[in-house]
Protein backbone atom coordinates (compact mmCIF):
# COMPACT_ATOMS: atom_id res chain seq x y z
CA UNK A 1 0.00 0.00 0.00
CA UNK A 2 1.12 3.31 -0.87
CA UNK A 3 0.08 7.32 0.21
CA UNK A 4 -0.03 9.77 -2.27
CA UNK A 5 -0.26 13.63 -0.79
CA UNK A 6 -2.59 15.47 -2.68
CA UNK A 7 -3.11 18.67 -0.83
CA UNK A 8 -1.61 19.32 2.77
CA UNK A 9 -4.67 17.77 4.47
CA UNK A 10 -5.29 15.31 1.95
CA UNK A 11 -4.02 12.00 1.55
CA UNK A 12 -4.71 9.08 -0.74
CA UNK A 13 -4.26 5.43 0.71
CA UNK A 14 -4.27 2.67 -1.87
CA UNK A 15 -5.96 -0.33 -0.65
CA UNK A 16 -4.54 -3.18 -3.04
CA UNK A 17 -6.16 -6.70 -2.47
CA UNK A 18 -4.40 -10.11 -2.80
CA UNK A 19 -6.35 -10.55 -5.90
CA UNK A 20 -5.04 -10.35 -9.77
CA UNK A 21 -5.59 -7.47 -10.83
CA UNK A 22 -6.43 -5.32 -7.87
CA UNK A 23 -4.24 -2.63 -7.52
CA UNK A 24 -4.52 0.89 -7.59
CA UNK A 25 -8.24 0.18 -7.69
CA UNK A 26 -9.38 0.87 -4.33
CA UNK A 27 -8.64 4.83 -2.59
CA UNK A 28 -9.20 4.85 0.98
CA UNK A 29 -9.47 8.80 2.07
CA UNK A 30 -7.63 10.88 4.68
CA UNK A 31 -8.51 14.51 5.09
CA UNK A 32 -7.36 16.75 8.66
CA UNK A 33 -9.69 19.76 8.69
CA UNK A 34 -10.62 21.94 11.33
CA UNK A 35 -8.47 19.84 14.18
CA UNK A 36 -10.38 16.26 13.07
CA UNK A 37 -9.29 13.60 11.08
CA UNK A 38 -11.74 11.96 8.93
CA UNK A 39 -11.37 8.86 6.98
CA UNK A 40 -13.79 8.07 4.39
CA UNK A 41 -13.96 4.53 3.11
CA UNK A 42 -11.47 2.47 5.43
CA UNK A 43 -11.70 -0.37 2.59
CA UNK A 44 -12.10 -4.53 3.40
CA UNK A 45 -11.72 -6.55 6.43
CA UNK A 46 -8.74 -8.26 5.37
CA UNK A 47 -6.52 -5.03 4.19
CA UNK A 48 -7.28 -2.89 7.61
CA UNK A 49 -3.68 -4.03 9.16
CA UNK A 50 -1.89 -2.49 6.22
CA UNK A 51 -4.63 0.56 6.69
CA UNK A 52 -3.47 1.24 9.77
CA UNK A 53 0.02 1.48 9.52
CA UNK A 54 -0.22 3.63 6.66
CA UNK A 55 -2.01 5.48 9.29
CA UNK A 56 0.67 5.54 11.74
CA UNK A 57 3.20 6.50 8.73
CA UNK A 58 1.15 9.63 8.99
CA UNK A 59 1.13 9.60 12.25
CA UNK A 60 -2.26 9.60 13.09
CA UNK A 61 -3.74 8.80 16.74
CA UNK A 62 -7.08 9.56 16.58
CA UNK A 63 -10.11 9.43 14.02
CA UNK A 64 -12.88 11.93 14.43
CA UNK A 65 -14.69 10.22 11.70
CA UNK A 66 -15.54 7.59 9.62
CA UNK A 67 -17.69 8.60 6.66
CA UNK A 68 -19.00 5.47 4.55
CA UNK A 69 -20.13 6.68 1.23
CA UNK A 70 -21.86 2.95 1.27
CA UNK A 71 -21.40 -0.48 2.84
CA UNK A 72 -20.28 -2.67 0.30
CA UNK A 73 -17.39 -5.04 1.37
CA UNK A 74 -14.38 -3.33 -0.41
CA UNK A 75 -15.55 0.48 0.76
CA UNK A 76 -16.85 -0.29 3.97
CA UNK A 77 -15.85 -3.98 4.94
CA UNK A 78 -13.35 -3.21 7.39
CA UNK A 79 -14.93 -0.56 9.61
CA UNK A 80 -15.77 -2.98 12.30
CA UNK A 81 -11.99 -3.84 12.44
CA UNK A 82 -10.71 -0.51 12.32
CA UNK A 83 -12.78 0.62 15.21
CA UNK A 84 -10.44 -1.65 17.06
CA UNK A 85 -7.82 0.31 17.14
CA UNK A 86 -9.96 3.62 16.76
CA UNK A 87 -13.08 2.97 19.17
CA UNK A 88 -13.30 6.54 19.89
CA UNK A 89 -14.32 7.34 15.99
CA UNK A 90 -18.08 7.95 15.16
CA UNK A 91 -19.14 6.06 11.89
CA UNK A 92 -21.54 7.83 9.81
CA UNK A 93 -23.61 5.86 6.65
CA UNK A 94 -27.03 6.23 5.94
CA UNK A 95 -29.78 4.89 7.76
CA UNK A 96 -30.57 2.24 5.29
CA UNK A 97 -27.18 1.06 5.66
CA UNK A 98 -26.68 0.83 9.38
CA UNK A 99 -28.64 -2.00 10.42
CA UNK A 100 -25.80 -3.92 7.96
CA UNK A 101 -23.39 -2.30 9.79
CA UNK A 102 -24.35 -3.25 13.00
CA UNK A 103 -25.53 -6.98 12.18
CA UNK A 104 -23.24 -7.78 9.26
CA UNK A 105 -23.94 -11.66 8.27
CA UNK A 106 -26.87 -10.95 6.09
CA UNK A 107 -24.49 -8.78 3.93
CA UNK A 108 -21.74 -10.83 4.12
CA UNK A 109 -23.56 -14.09 3.36
CA UNK A 110 -24.92 -12.07 -0.24
CA UNK A 111 -22.02 -10.70 -0.87
CA UNK A 112 -20.54 -14.21 -1.11
CA UNK A 113 -22.96 -15.24 -3.37
CA UNK A 114 -22.53 -12.27 -5.98
CA UNK A 115 -18.99 -11.80 -5.33
CA UNK A 116 -17.79 -15.26 -4.57
CA UNK A 117 -13.61 -15.82 -4.21
CA UNK A 118 -13.54 -11.75 -4.15
CA UNK A 119 -15.76 -11.88 -1.48
CA UNK A 120 -13.35 -14.40 0.28
CA UNK A 121 -10.20 -12.44 -0.34
CA UNK A 122 -11.66 -9.00 0.59
CA UNK A 123 -12.35 -10.54 4.07
CA UNK A 124 -15.59 -10.92 6.75
CA UNK A 125 -16.95 -8.34 8.02
CA UNK A 126 -17.11 -7.46 11.94
CA UNK A 127 -19.95 -5.75 13.21
CA UNK A 128 -19.88 -2.04 14.13
CA UNK A 129 -21.21 -1.02 17.58
CA UNK A 130 -24.52 0.30 16.98
CA UNK A 131 -23.25 3.20 19.46
CA UNK A 132 -20.72 4.12 17.08
CA UNK A 133 -22.61 4.40 13.95
CA UNK A 134 -25.45 7.14 12.74
CA UNK A 135 -26.29 8.98 10.19
CA UNK A 136 -26.16 12.80 10.31
CA UNK A 137 -26.68 14.93 7.01
CA UNK A 138 -24.13 17.75 8.32
CA UNK A 139 -21.14 17.33 10.89
CA UNK A 140 -20.01 20.44 12.34
CA UNK A 141 -16.35 20.30 12.26
CA UNK A 142 -16.04 24.39 13.39
CA UNK A 143 -14.30 26.17 11.01
CA UNK A 144 -15.43 23.72 8.03
CA UNK A 145 -18.65 21.51 7.76
CA UNK A 146 -19.30 17.94 6.10
CA UNK A 147 -22.38 18.05 4.11
CA UNK A 148 -23.85 14.64 3.29
CA UNK A 149 -25.88 14.80 -0.26
CA UNK A 150 -27.82 11.19 -0.93
CA UNK A 151 -26.49 10.16 -4.70
CA UNK A 152 -28.58 6.50 -4.87
CA UNK A 153 -27.69 4.67 -7.85
CA UNK A 154 -24.61 2.62 -7.13
CA UNK A 155 -26.88 1.72 -4.34
CA UNK A 156 -29.56 2.81 -2.96
CA UNK A 157 -27.58 3.87 0.43
CA UNK A 158 -25.17 6.00 -1.27
CA UNK A 159 -23.91 9.24 -0.12
CA UNK A 160 -21.15 11.57 -0.80
CA UNK A 161 -19.31 14.07 1.23
CA UNK A 162 -18.57 17.95 0.51
CA UNK A 163 -15.94 19.15 2.66
CA UNK A 164 -14.88 22.78 2.10
CA UNK A 165 -14.25 22.39 -2.02
CA UNK A 166 -13.34 18.35 -2.41
CA UNK A 167 -16.30 16.19 -2.82
CA UNK A 168 -15.86 12.30 -1.75
CA UNK A 169 -17.87 10.79 -4.16
CA UNK A 170 -17.66 7.42 -3.95
CA UNK A 171 -18.86 5.76 -7.18
CA UNK A 172 -21.60 8.22 -8.11
CA UNK A 173 -18.93 9.86 -11.07
CA UNK A 174 -17.95 6.35 -12.10
CA UNK A 175 -14.68 4.39 -12.04
CA UNK A 176 -12.01 5.32 -13.29
CA UNK A 177 -8.36 3.74 -14.24
CA UNK A 178 -5.75 5.61 -14.61
CA UNK A 179 -3.35 4.62 -17.65
CA UNK A 180 0.10 6.50 -18.93
CA UNK A 181 -2.10 8.42 -21.22
CA UNK A 182 -5.53 9.67 -20.27
CA UNK A 183 -7.99 6.75 -18.39
CA UNK A 184 -10.30 4.41 -19.08
CA UNK A 185 -13.53 4.88 -17.39
CA UNK A 186 -16.84 3.35 -16.98
CA UNK A 187 -20.51 3.36 -14.49
CA UNK A 188 -20.92 0.99 -12.07
CA UNK A 189 -24.48 0.25 -11.97
CA UNK A 190 -25.00 -3.35 -10.26
CA UNK A 191 -28.26 -5.24 -9.46
CA UNK A 192 -31.08 -3.30 -8.28
CA UNK A 193 -30.29 -0.43 -11.17
CA UNK A 194 -32.27 2.90 -10.76
CA UNK A 195 -32.01 4.77 -13.81
CA UNK A 196 -33.45 7.90 -13.51
CA UNK A 197 -32.72 7.87 -9.56
CA UNK A 198 -28.50 7.59 -10.73
CA UNK A 199 -29.35 10.05 -13.64
CA UNK A 200 -30.57 12.31 -10.95
CA UNK A 201 -27.58 11.86 -9.03
CA UNK A 202 -25.56 12.25 -11.10
CA UNK A 203 -27.17 15.91 -11.35
CA UNK A 204 -27.03 16.47 -8.07
CA UNK A 205 -23.13 15.93 -7.41
CA UNK A 206 -22.65 17.91 -10.60
CA UNK A 207 -24.72 21.00 -9.30
CA UNK A 208 -22.25 21.07 -6.38
CA UNK A 209 -19.70 24.34 -6.34
CA UNK A 210 -16.70 21.72 -5.77
CA UNK A 211 -12.79 22.19 -7.05
CA UNK A 212 -11.61 18.22 -6.89
CA UNK A 213 -13.61 14.97 -6.64
CA UNK A 214 -12.43 12.14 -5.00
CA UNK A 215 -13.06 9.30 -6.38
CA UNK A 216 -13.68 5.68 -4.65
CA UNK A 217 -12.37 3.96 -7.64
CA UNK A 218 -9.89 5.42 -7.74
CA UNK A 219 -7.63 8.74 -7.43
CA UNK A 220 -9.15 12.34 -7.38
CA UNK A 221 -9.59 14.41 -10.54
CA UNK A 222 -9.99 18.46 -10.82
CA UNK A 223 -12.21 18.13 -13.70
CA UNK A 224 -15.31 18.12 -11.84
CA UNK A 225 -17.58 19.42 -14.94
CA UNK A 226 -16.03 17.18 -17.40
CA UNK A 227 -16.39 13.94 -14.86
CA UNK A 228 -19.99 14.44 -14.34
CA UNK A 229 -21.18 15.75 -17.75
CA UNK A 230 -19.10 12.43 -19.03
CA UNK A 231 -20.73 10.26 -16.43
CA UNK A 232 -24.27 11.06 -17.60
CA UNK A 233 -23.51 10.51 -21.01
CA UNK A 234 -22.01 7.40 -20.50
CA UNK A 235 -24.61 6.34 -18.43
CA UNK A 236 -26.63 7.47 -20.81
CA UNK A 237 -25.01 4.99 -23.68
CA UNK A 238 -24.70 1.97 -21.48
CA UNK A 239 -28.49 2.18 -21.06
CA UNK A 240 -29.16 2.65 -24.76
CA UNK A 241 -26.83 -0.09 -26.11
CA UNK A 242 -28.80 -2.69 -23.30
CA UNK A 243 -31.47 -1.50 -24.40
CA UNK A 244 -31.24 -1.96 -28.16
CA UNK A 245 -29.64 -5.48 -27.67
CA UNK A 246 -32.44 -6.42 -25.23
CA UNK A 247 -35.60 -5.54 -27.35
CA UNK A 248 -33.19 -7.38 -30.36
CA UNK A 249 -33.12 -10.70 -27.54
CA UNK A 250 -29.30 -10.70 -28.14
CA UNK A 251 -27.63 -13.57 -26.23
CA UNK A 252 -25.48 -13.96 -24.59
CA UNK A 253 -26.67 -10.75 -23.15
CA UNK A 254 -24.14 -9.63 -20.96
CA UNK A 255 -21.54 -10.35 -23.13
CA UNK A 256 -22.70 -9.43 -26.33
CA UNK A 257 -23.20 -5.65 -25.01
CA UNK A 258 -19.86 -5.61 -23.13
CA UNK A 259 -18.32 -6.26 -26.97
CA UNK A 260 -20.53 -3.62 -28.33
CA UNK A 261 -19.67 -1.52 -25.30
CA UNK A 262 -15.93 -1.71 -25.62
CA UNK A 263 -16.06 -1.29 -29.62
CA UNK A 264 -18.27 2.01 -29.51
CA UNK A 265 -18.26 3.70 -25.88
CA UNK A 266 -15.47 6.67 -26.64
CA UNK A 267 -15.01 6.36 -22.74
CA UNK A 268 -13.94 3.00 -22.81
CA UNK A 269 -10.92 3.35 -25.42
CA UNK A 270 -8.49 2.92 -22.91
CA UNK A 271 -9.80 -0.96 -22.90
CA UNK A 272 -6.94 -1.88 -25.22
CA UNK A 273 -4.15 -0.51 -22.95
CA UNK A 274 -5.43 -1.76 -19.53
CA UNK A 275 -2.85 -4.48 -18.45
CA UNK A 276 -4.59 -7.82 -19.00
CA UNK A 277 -5.14 -8.49 -15.40
CA UNK A 278 -6.89 -5.39 -14.62
CA UNK A 279 -9.18 -6.16 -18.00
CA UNK A 280 -10.26 -9.66 -16.05
CA UNK A 281 -11.25 -7.57 -12.96
CA UNK A 282 -13.09 -5.02 -15.28
CA UNK A 283 -14.90 -7.83 -17.59
CA UNK A 284 -16.28 -9.03 -13.89
CA UNK A 285 -17.19 -5.66 -12.90
CA UNK A 286 -18.93 -4.64 -16.46
CA UNK A 287 -20.51 -7.88 -16.79
CA UNK A 288 -22.13 -7.38 -13.69
CA UNK A 289 -23.38 -3.45 -14.40
CA UNK A 290 -25.04 -4.81 -17.45
CA UNK A 291 -26.81 -7.64 -15.60
CA UNK A 292 -28.45 -4.90 -13.38
CA UNK A 293 -28.84 -2.51 -16.36
CA UNK A 294 -30.71 -6.14 -17.77
CA UNK A 295 -33.14 -6.21 -14.43
CA UNK A 296 -34.18 -2.38 -14.78
CA UNK A 297 -35.23 -2.94 -18.99
CA UNK A 298 -36.77 -6.30 -17.74
CA UNK A 299 -38.81 -4.35 -14.88
CA UNK A 300 -39.61 -1.40 -17.50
Amino acid sequence: MAIQQLRETLYLIDIDQALEGFRKFISAWVCRIGGATLLIDPGPASTIPHLVERLDELGIRTIDHILLTHIHLDHAGGTGQLLRRFPDAKVNCHPKGIPHMVAPQKLWEESRKVLGKVAEAYGEMAPVPESCIAFSNGIDLGAVSVEVIETPGHAAHHVSYRVGDILFAGEVGGVYVPLDEGFYVRPATPPPFQYAIFRDSIARAAALDVSLVCLGHYGCRPDVAALFERAGRQLDFWVATAERHFKAGSEPFEETVLADLIALDPDMAGWQSLPKDIQARERNFCINSIRGIRGFLTKK
